[in-house]
């Protein structure tokens, strides 16, 4: 059964504003985001003790305190009424995938250790535990058994784990092909064409976190509508993210869509185009979870005008 969201309680009459009569009125629009913005306090704190219990992989400078508030609010702004322990495998699933993320686009030196970080998150995934490897690379891994053996207690687990493995599989090669990429175009100019660095939008991240608090969440809904939903929701994420990130990209060495011969007028219609293809889709994922909908089609319109204006990662 969906249940995401399901134990969500109402505000007390005691927390609307007052009329003029003294009665309580119904909550304002400000009232519900001052409550959302207290779990995503709530949350950032619960993600920055979680990165202290692994400092060599979050000791970046790029891990300031405003990654882990936006985080946290992108997060608690796309499941409003969920509370921080309710988000809390979303948010430690993310903060992971920003490690990987960092320690494969700008800690990795070599194709040999993308390879290798590769390897141990799949042997980890499996249920082996953690090899020996630099203390970076061995906090990631005990980082993901961690979140492994959280999962592994949740009653959806058994149903969608082979989900589970294939979105991470899915990410972890997608990262590794990023790599790959941005080794051709240093060394030789080389550069995927945009409809293929899109067909990579699996690098992001988001469908792997997506499915995690979906097991989370106690599963439900229709598995093929659910994950279609999904990987349409990194595809336009995936382009918002390149508009919102492309100086930081100039200044770090990523690629980014506007860099492969698209103008910025152009990827904001191919994001218009696929917005409303994931709005279809999330449509048919909602017969059956309405609640993952939601999250999905928040996280998406949050993205949306998160990126206008800022992105999650700090300076270098």
């Amino acid at each position: 059964m969906d249940r995401i969201g399901g134990d969500t309680a109402a505000l007390p009459p005691s927390h609307g504003a007052l009329t003029t009569t003294g009665a309580p009125s119904a909550p304002t629009a400000a009232l519900e985001a001052g409550t959302t913005c207290a779990v995503a306090g709530q949350a950032q704190r619960q993600m920055r003790s979680w990165a202290a219990g692994y400092p060599a992989l979050f000791d970046a400078k790029a891990f300031d305190p405003a990654l882990f508030s936006t985080l946290a609010l992108a997060a608690a702004f796309s499941g409003p009424g969920l509370g921080a322990d309710r988000l809390a495998m979303a948010n430690k699933v993310c903060l992971w995938c920003f490690g990987l993320d960092w320690s494969i686009d700008y800690a990795a030196s070599s194709r040999d250790e993308v390879a290798g970080l590769v390897a141990r998150c799949s042997a980890v995934a499996d249920g082996d535990e953690p090899e020996p490897g630099t203390p970076a690379e061995d906090e990631l891994c005990r980082f993901l058994a961690d979140i492994r053996d959280g999962l592994r207690a949740e009653p959806a687990f058994p149903l969608l784990r082979d989900i589970w493995r294939d979105e991470l599989r899915r990410m972890l090669d997608a990262m590794a092909l990023e790599w790959d990429w941005k080794a051709a175009r240093d060394a030789r100019g080389d550069a995927p064409s945009f409809e293929e660095y899109l067909a990579n939008a699996d690098n992001l991240g988001f469908a792997f976190v997506f499915v995690s608090h979906w097991i989370a969440s106690g599963g439900g809904g229709d598995v093929t509508a659910v994950r279609e939903a999904g990987w349409a929701v990194q595809r336009v994420i995936r382009l918002l993210n390149d508009l919102g990130t492309y100086e930081r990209d100039l200044e770090w060495g990523d690629l980014n869509a506007l860099l492969l011969g698209r103008p910025r007028a152009e990827v904001q219609e191919r994001i218009a185009a696929l917005t409303a293809e994931a709005r279809v889709l999330i449509a048919r994922a909602r017969d059956g979870a309405p609640r993952l909908a939601d999250y999905m089609e928040r996280q998406m319109d949050f993205c949306a005008g998160f990126y206008g204006v800022t992105d999650f990662w700090g300076s270098l």
